[in-house]
């Protein structure tokens, strides 16, 4: 049986016959079939069901005259991302926000919330930030498709015709990167917090931990701003006219 966390336990405990018969109907034997819901997985599902909640909880207080704080701290976040957008992308970056947004809200909390005794950053294990990447690739080529249609494809061949053929797999090759790319820079940093944190608390267990809590605690809210930052990049590309 695998190491598993007080939540993670109690999700197995209570789903483990039906997430395992729904893996093998998708002809996926899992590797524990008596705990098949993995810590990840469930940090992930945490997580989302508390900003479900928190969200929730702004919509019903919504208010014009005498907004709460829990509203306005969400207001700040819109307008950073707001102002982020616009400054690469440009004008019309309205409809672009609520993905920045959540992806940036959502991968912060996965961050932090490793730093809470009984926890683990979800984003520490390889396949999370890969999701999250994936999600963003597909968005970004999505979004270029319905900026420009097919002619979306230009991009992919260069501004000069003759070289298309050499930009063509050079340009597949770059994009693919960006997976690999936003992938590791957030699963590293992450996986090396966590682990420098866990080591010193093992050594030291009094006082000089707490300065790498505070060191994770940067890295965890930068990480979530650089991948905020490089999806607004790529978007930024796949929406660009050519002049």
């Amino acid at each position: 049986m695998p190491e598993q966390l007080w939540f993670t336990a109690i999700l197995n405990h209570l789903f483990a016959s039906p997430v395992t018969a729904l893996l093998r109907t998708m002809h996926i034997e899992p590797k524990y079939p008596a705990a098949p819901i993995a810590n990840s997985f469930a940090m992930e599902l945490l997580v989302f069901a508390f900003l479900l909640v928190v969200f929730l909880m702004v919509r019903s207080r919504l208010s014009v005259e005498s907004p709460g704080p829990l509203q306005h701290s969400f207001e700040g976040i819109e307008g950073f991302v707001l102002g982020q957008s616009h400054e690469i992308i440009g004008h019309h970056v309205e409809h672009y926000t609520p993905f920045f947004a959540i992806v940036f809200i959502f991968i912060l909390i996965c961050n932090l919330i490793g730093l809470i005794p009984g926890f683990e950053s979800p984003t520490g294990v390889a396949h999370v930030p890969l999701g999250c990447a994936i999600c963003s690739f597909v968005y970004y080529h999505v979004q270029g498709f319905k900026h420009a249609g097919v002619g979306y494809l230009k991009h992919f061949l260069g501004p000069i015709p003759a070289l298309a053929p050499l930009m063509l797999p050079i340009e597949l090759i770059s994009h693919t990167a960006r997976l690999l790319s936003l992938t590791v820079r957030l699963w590293a940093n992450i996986f090396a917090g966590d682990l420098v944190t866990l080591v010193f608390f093992s050594m030291i267990p009094i006082g000089v931990p707490i300065i790498f809590l505070g060191l994770h605690l940067v890295v965890a809210v930068l990480q979530a701003y650089v991948f905020m930052l490089l999806s607004i990049i790529y978007v930024s590309g796949a929406v660009a006219e050519e002049h």
